[in-house]
């Protein structure tokens, strides 16, 4: 019998291995798919917005929150001006008055992952 066990755990390891390495998207190459790309992405952007701006925005970036506007539909340059240098875009208006919103230096690599958040359906 336990020679059955430890077959079994070896199955179930190999299982687990294959299952691991079958979600690996380690190739950067132009071959890559962008739409199985895209879901990932627009996962690690929600990720990221639950995680940093919530407190501030509504958890549904299509609605205004408690302190911040609604956000859905944000472009790349407004995300990089509000977040890394906390301006905005040239001839970009604010749909609010103020200037209460900080600084995220620390999230310049997740942008591109927000971005295609707060642009999906």
């Amino acid at each position: 019998m336990p020679e059955r066990s430890h077959q079994l755990f070896g199955i179930v390891l190999m299982a687990a291995a294959v299952g691991l390495l079958s979600g690996c998207r380690c190739s950067s190459s132009p071959s890559s798919s962008t739409s199985t790309l895209a879901p990932n992405l627009s996962a690690r952007g929600k990720t990221v917005y639950a995680g940093n701006c919530i407190a501030c925005h509504n958890p549904d970036p299509k609605l205004v929150g408690a302190v911040g506007p609604a956000v859905y539909g944000s472009s790349l340059e407004l995300l990089e001006g509000r977040l890394i240098k906390g301006t905005y875009p040239d001839g970009y208006k604010p749909k609010r008055p103020s200037a209460g919103m900080p600084v995220f230096p620390h999230l310049a690599a997740e942008i591109p992952a927000l971005h295609a958040f707060l642009n999906g359906p």
